[in-house]
């Protein structure tokens, strides 16, 4: 394999900076700038491990002689899995370009493994720094008593940004619990409020029927002398009409 034509710059690592939780930081661009000193002509590709979670544009092109292009290495807004730290790598891949030929990609497709010139290059990952590491000294030497100080618990132990992302997961799940509790108490409420509402209809029912067809007693008690007179004039009719007969 040929050694690399082009000149990589940065050349070694690819600097990327991520949040406590793991996420990288959104609108932070990192650039490599790729040149081509040679009086040949160059045809380039830029290749990851890790193709979903970067944008990387151009990711590939022609470099004439003495000509360079910058490329921009975007990281996309997801987390990054620190078990796959160590996996993230890039590559730069290069072939000079054959005479006549026009069609880029029926070149790569055509070109043999031992004319590929290849770069590699490793991501490094940054995290915000909590306090300023620029004191030294006093404050550096009262850093060391207090951790000495400090009893080492389980807690302590565990990296930072684990801590919070297992406080945000069970947040979450918390949140979540608390939906579905609220979600079943209004099914209750509603269930109650239907039922009530049957209980009062019943009600309702069983008091107009007994209105209806039991006369009042008052009524009753009213009813009475009248009754008995209409049975007094009735006999007194009778009499009567014999002694005219």
């Amino acid at each position: 394999m040929p050694n690399q034509v082009l000149t990589v710059d940065p050349q070694n690592e690819l600097k990327f900076k991520v949040d406590f939780s793991g996420l990288f930081e959104q609108g932070y661009t990192t650039h490599m700038r790729l040149t081509n000193p040679s009086s040949d002509t160059v045809l380039f590709k830029i290749k990851t491990t890790a193709p979903k979670k970067y944008c990387v544009r151009p990711n590939s092109g022609v470099l004439e002689p003495n000509s360079k292009v910058d490329i921009a290495i975007t990281p996309q807004p997801v987390y990054l899995d620190p078990n796959e730290k160590h996996k993230h790598k890039f590559m730069v891949q290069s072939v000079i370009a054959p005479e006549g030929r026009t069609n880029i990609d029926q070149v790569w497709k055509e070109i043999s493994p031992d004319q590929l010139m290849d770069y590699k290059l490793k991501c490094v990952f940054e995290t915000p720094r909590v306090s300023n590491l620029n004191d030294s000294g006093d404050n550096a030497a009262q850093n060391e008593v207090t951790k000495k100080r400090a009893p080492a618990t389980e807690d302590t132990k565990l990296p930072k940004h684990d801590n919070l992302e297992n406080d945000l997961q069970k947040a979450t799940s918390e949140v979540l619990l608390l939906r579905e509790e609220e979600s079943k108490l209004r099914h209750e409420n509603l269930q109650l409020k239907e039922e009530l509402l049957r209980l009062h209809q019943k009600v309702g029912e069983g008091r107009a029927r007994r209105h209806s067809y039991t006369p009042d007693k008052n009524a009753q008690a009213t009813l009475i002398p009248w009754i008995a007179i209409a049975i007094g004039m009735a006999f007194v009719g009778i009499i009567i009409g014999k002694f005219l007969m």
